[in-house]
């Protein structure tokens, strides 16, 4: 049996992400069988016992995960290149958004905190809306866009353009992008117009190429859930807290 790299143990563990495994054996918070690891890049055999000193845990607890109702116009990532406005923008106190049926636990968060490290778990392109997550929590992240990722994906998807019974088959499975297959899909009409697709992918596109492959022409795109949390009564261009309670 060979050793692994403790970093790259702990993020399969969901204790962290790699990076953040990194920076926790540089402060000395991570115990391999009880003894604090020193170095980066120590290796430890699958089978032993791996924990973060309470300290890391605190410094967890201190991690954001916002959600947001991303509108037309805004990029998922920075883009220095075409200097679209990002989604990050949006994170202010002024567009803070508490439900009523929430507002007992939700008004202990704060609508103004460091929002340093706060990246999108997962992309919305910039003609597309609905939820958006970004999180400082490197576990949140490996959860939701990890290659392997468990994590289903709910979206609503206008069209235009005729779909054949065999067509609506193959948005199920059956299609290729850049030569490789896709996963198995869920696809069914909403209503005349619209689809609703539930996915465990995120290429880049993925629904618009899906649709023009059957001839379809989509006309709007929105995300309304990512595990079990839903997009609910979130405003056009507003954010909340991820609750405690609440797990994708």
């Amino acid at each position: 049996m060979e050793k692994v790299r403790i970093s790259k143990l702990m993020s399969e563990r969901g204790l962290c992400s790699r990076r953040e495994a990194d920076q926790y054996i540089e402060q000395g918070l991570v115990l391999l069988d009880g003894e604090v690891v020193t170095e980066l890049g120590t290796r430890a055999y699958p089978h032993q016992t791996i924990e973060l000193k309470k300290a890391a845990l605190v410094q967890q607890a201190k991690r954001y995960t916002i959600l947001l109702n991303k509108p037309v116009g805004y990029i998922s990532h920075f883009d220095e290149e075409r200097q679209y406005q990002p989604a990050a923008s949006l994170i202010t106190p002024e567009n803070h958004f508490i439900p009523a049926q929430q507002h007992h636990l939700a008004q202990q968060l704060p609508a103004k905190f460091n929002t340093k490290g706060l990246a999108p778990a997962g992309r919305l392109d910039i003609d597309s809306t609905g939820l958006l997550v970004l999180t400082q929590d490197g576990r949140i992240a490996k959860l939701l866009i990890g290659e392997d990722s468990p994590i289903e994906k709910e979206y609503l998807v206008r069209v235009s353009g005729q779909l054949s019974d065999s067509g609506l088959q193959l948005l199920n499975h059956g299609l290729k992008l850049d030569g490789v297959p896709l996963k198995r899909a869920k696809v069914s009409w909403q209503n005349q117009d619209q689809l609703r697709f539930v996915l465990r992918e995120g290429k880049k596109r993925q629904i618009r190429r899906m649709c023009e492959l059957v001839g379809l022409k989509v006309i709007g795109l929105k995300r309304i859930r990512i595990g079990q949390v839903t997009l609910g009564q979130l405003p056009a261009g507003k954010w909340r807290h991820l609750l405690p309670s609440e797990r994708f």
